[in-house]
């Protein structure tokens, strides 16, 4: 017998989304507000799934190719009780956020809303519903600037903008929740690095609203002609091999991956052997069932050197102003995976050379995004 398929829900990007697809063992449901994303995206992973299927495959294969949307937000708690009142979850992959460093301390009381706020909801409904797993979607910039390079999870969390308060926050809130009750809850939490790249079909990738806060779908738009060649680079003072930020890139197809390693972490009972490094109960107790994992491949790049490949892949002649340091910045953010891989599996195979090439076949196939 076929493992049962499990639904989830996610306010998830795309890639992620077609990860779990292609897996043959979830439903998927997405509820996005799309604040920063686009319908289309979802008719494209779609696409993908179904073209990925065998010549041989059954109706019921082809009906997990199908994507269950609710239009909805996750800060107003009725529009994710309606998702859970219409569907049997199993578990939640959660990357509902802000992210931009920079912006967040513009803007903290946004940010803390959406992304704290909005991930206590979650987990009140998710809890009324019996449903008590989940992945959470965190940063490395929970980390600060470390003293320890590259940064293992033992790290003490010492964030130094307002979003990395609000990852940092809501890992604690997970982690209490686990505490509070160990027979119920388990939960892995995601420490991002950097995602790069696309799928390599050119279907879906990166296509933020306005100017992009990244540096490379930054520079892949003003390849392609989107925004306008005003490339500035933010500090080269820092105590680094160049000057640069230095930050750990990940093609976004291994960081998706790495979401599938976690829900199969969930139900292995090997994950939860040890304790999460970093963490001590709130409770008095051993603690409960929780995880945190860095997904990085364990290499920096500087800001330097990713403008030189990204040249290489697109051609393009960037020339850029180097200005002061952005507020929130830290020196170097480089992952040590080793315990993702050895506990959870979790490889990322794709070099830079791959990111930026995914990117720009992206970004070159539509060069107006999802529009």
């Amino acid at each position: 017998m076929p493992e049962p398929r499990r639904t989830i829900l996610g306010y998830i990007g795309s890639h992620v989304l077609l990860c779990c697809l292609l897996t043959k063992k979830y439903k998927v449901i997405t509820i996005d507000n799309f604040h920063n994303s686009f319908p289309p995206a979802i008719e494209r992973v779609s696409r993908i799934a179904s073209d990925e299927l065998p010549k041989d495959a059954t109706e019921e294969d082809k009906k997990y190719t199908h994507i269950t949307l609710y239009k909805g937000d996750i800060t107003i708690k009725s529009d994710i009780e309606n998702v859970f009142e219409n569907e049997n979850v199993w578990g939640v992959v959660h990357i509902a956020a802000h992210k931009a460093v920079g912006e967040s301390g513009e803007k903290p009381i946004q940010y803390y809303e959406n992304n704290i706020t909005a991930t206590i909801n979650l987990l009140d409904v998710m809890n009324r519903h019996d449903c008590h797993h989940i992945v959470y979607s965190s940063s490395a910039t929970v980390y600060g600037a470390p003293t320890t390079i590259p940064i293992p999870e033992i790290t003490p969390l010492q964030p130094e903008s307002v979003y990395g308060r609000t990852k940092m926050m809501s890992e604690y809130i997970i982690k209490d929740l686990c505490d509070s009750e160990p027979k119920k809850w388990k939960a892995i939490s995601l420490r991002y690095f950097n995602p790069a790249g696309a799928h390599p079909s050119g279907l879906i990738g990166e296509d933020p609203v306005g100017k992009p806060g990244n540096l490379l779908p930054l520079l892949a738009q003003m390849a392609v002609g989107k925004i306008p060649h005003d490339l500035k680079v933010n500090g080269n003072d820092y105590p680094t091999r160049d000057g640069c930020c230095i930050r750990d890139y990940i093609h976004v197809m291994d960081l998706a991956g790495g979401h599938i390693n976690a829900l199969d972490g969930l139900i292995k009972e090997s994950t939860w052997n040890t304790p999460c490094p970093g963490f001590k109960s709130a409770f008095g107790t051993s603690g409960g069932k929780y995880k945190a994992y860095n997904l990085g491949k364990g290499r920096g790049q500087s800001v330097f050197e990713m403008i030189e490949a990204m040249r290489k892949a697109t051609g393009f002649d960037y020339k850029f102003e180097i200005i002061g340091r952005r507020s929130g910045d830290v020196p170097d953010l480089t992952a040590d995976p080793t315990l993702a891989r050895n506990e959870l599996g979790f490889d990322a195979p794709r070099e830079l050379d791959e990111m930026c090439r995914d990117l720009w076949n992206w970004q070159s196939k539509n060069p107006k995004g999802y529009a």
